[in-house]
């Protein structure tokens, strides 16, 4: 297996609520006393931190679940429940989350030492203590914690660079990597010598300029051919682009032709045709390099690209090739953030309910209703009194009309039956 992994699938849970408690102040010489019930705890949170330190995501292939801790259930004598413990999830640094359903980006973990909040955890229940009034003087029932849902999320890491090598295998990227920077990246004379993304920094006049060597491309790439989408996916985010072509076609290759194919490959893979690119005819040391390279500048001439004759395995024409990266990166936009496309709802209490028809039964279901069911003490007539008063501010009493419930009909809610009066 790869050491390098760029996209897994992870299930993330926030913890649940914990449930208030039903208690009575018991204390000698002391017979009727008020309730005391206490409240559950919340639910730990899940968080995401962006470690510097990581540069894989190859730990999710070994542990891809991840739960906080639920909340304590209340007590009495006024005592809440126990805070769920948070988890905090590290990931490495320019990680894109998406929800694994709709394929949306949640957050963009793009800046270092970041952490955030991925999932709120589940509130936790009231006692009875908050359902005293001066007629309801011994409530016997209390709210449960907020449950929460399991969530499938696809974190992808893109590379955060400022400048991304392109072009086909084999043509000179990593001997360029190596060359400018202290990067020590694996070189052969070899197609797909680099299988993972290199970084390097060059520091130039003061500023720091980070490149990343990325694999080669080939041809079908943007539809997927090859390891296509796993390169192109850490291009993403580079402001610009040195597309590297071996110009002395030593391989039986026309450089014209491979320019041509890397750029149908960047303009088929979302924006890539639009980002700046510098030009970089490498192997200048070999022969047949110059009369290629006539060519090229003739092909190009109306595109109004910069040409950059070198030589990155003798060092030859690198420091005019880096001023030209300074110039452009200083006028471009910063590296690009992936803004939120859609917000994970958080735990929280909804008013929902649906009316369905079993037969001649009208069955209420969803979220509010189990959550109310979970309140009622079905043993107390306080507590049941409070079950249809809640009923009717929830709206259920109107919509069952409105579906046409009529005085004797049944209604069901879970395994609880009974008849509509109007």
């Amino acid at each position: 297996m790869s050491n390098f992994v760029d996209r897994v699938k992870i299930t993330c849970k926030s913890g649940n609520g914990g449930n208030g408690a039903v208690s009575f102040h018991r204390e000698k010489f002391v017979t009727n006393g008020g309730p005391d019930g206490g409240d559950g705890g919340h639910g730990g949170d899940v968080m995401v931190y962006a470690d510097p330190n990581m540069h894989t995501l190859l730990d999710f292939r070994f542990h891809s679940k991840y739960a906080a801790e639920s909340g304590g259930n209340g007590s009495g004598g006024r005592c809440s429940g126990k805070r769920g413990e948070s988890i905090t999830i590290k990931v490495p640094a320019g990680t894109v989350i998406r929800d694994a359903e709709t394929n949306l980006i949640v957050m963009d973990m793009d800046t270092p030492g970041e952490t955030r909040m991925l999932l709120k955890g589940g509130r936790g229940g009231w006692g009875n203590m908050h359902f005293a009034t001066p007629t309801r003087q011994a409530p016997n029932f209390a709210k449960p914690g907020t449950k929460t849902e399991i969530h499938a999320f696809i974190l992808e890491l893109k590379t955060i660079a400022d400048v991304g090598l392109v072009g086909y295998p084999n043509v000179g990227k990593s001997t360029l990597l190596s060359a400018v920077t202290s990067a020590k990246p694996k070189i052969g004379n070899y197609h797909f010598t680099t299988l993972t993304p290199n970084l390097g920094i060059v520091r130039r006049h003061g500023e720091d300029i980070v490149l990343a060597d990325i694999p080669g491309l080939v041809e079908g790439a943007s539809e997927g051919v090859g390891l296509g989408h796993d390169f192109l996916r850490h291009v993403d985010r580079t402001r610009l682009l040195l597309h590297l072509v071996d110009i002395s076609g030593m391989e039986a290759r026309d450089p014209v032709e491979d320019y041509e194919q890397i750029n149908h490959e960047l303009e088929n893979y979302g924006d890539l045709a639009n980002r700046p690119q510098i030009l970089v005819c490498n192997k200048m040391d070999l022969p047949g390099a110059e009369e290629n390279l006539e060519r090229m500048k003739e092909h190009v001439k109306d595109q109004g690209i910069p040409v950059f004759a070198i030589s990155a395995a003798a060092h030859q024409g690198l420091d005019a090739l880096l001023d030209c990266v300074e110039e452009k990166l200083r006028d471009l936009p910063p590296i690009q953030h992936y803004e939120p496309e859609m917000v994970v709802e958080e735990a929280a209490e909804t008013d929902s309910f649906h009316i369905e028809m079993d037969g001649d039964v009208y069955v209420v279901a969803g979220s509010a209703m189990e959550r109310l069911l979970d309140s009622v003490n079905f043993d107390d007539d306080e507590s049941v009194n409070w079950f249809h008063r809640s009923l009717r501010r929830l709206g259920v009493i109107d919509a069952l009309r409105q579906n046409g419930a009529g005085e004797g009909d049944t209604v069901r809610i879970a395994d609880i039956e009974f008849d509509f009066i109007d």
